[in-house]
């Protein structure tokens, strides 16, 4: 969005606005590892996972090695951290992740939001925003072109 002195202008919502476009769910902790993060990616691509079904995809890669109980612990600590949940049907447990990779990147791009903002600084913030390159404006211009539907939609239902 362009402001009257050729500027670009960064309209940031309320936090309470924000938390509207994220998902009902929030894992409890969202750092993740790199081991972490492939095995969560598996389960993304296979919906309903298995340790060994984890595993035989990892082990695809001939130049790969990973213990069975490696695939066990990390699914254990992805369920733990409320990434996924974990259900047992006889004696063989499958797992599912709670949030889509589509969720887990808008919760991450809300958290890196907010320690971006958490420095305070005006003009750290005006800064980076005036050396964003023609692409990244075009992105702001699209984000405000929807944030201004929302709004306009909002007012229409009250």
């Amino acid at each position: 969005m362009s402001c009257s002195t050729g500027k670009i202008c960064l309209h940031i919502l309320s936090l309470a606005q924000l938390m509207a476009f994220l998902p009902n769910h929030k894992p409890k902790k969202m750092s993740l590892g790199p081991l972490e993060t492939e095995i969560l990616e598996i389960v993304w691509q296979l919906k309903v996972a298995t340790v060994k079904g984890v595993h035989d995809r990892i082990l695809q890669d001939p130049n790969r090695e990973l213990a069975y109980t490696s695939v066990t612990t990390v699914l254990r600590r992805l369920t733990e951290k409320g990434w996924l949940k974990c259900s047992k049907k006889d004696r063989a447990f499958s797992w599912q992740a709670l949030v889509s990779s589509e969720e887990a990147k808008a919760l991450q791009s809300y958290e890196k939001l907010n320690c971006f903002l958490a420095v305070s600084n005006p003009d750290v913030v005006a800064s980076f925003a005036d050396s964003l390159d023609a692409a990244s404006i075009k992105q702001i211009d699209a984000i405000a072109a929807r944030l201004n539907a929302i709004r306009r939609q909002r007012e229409e239902e009250k």
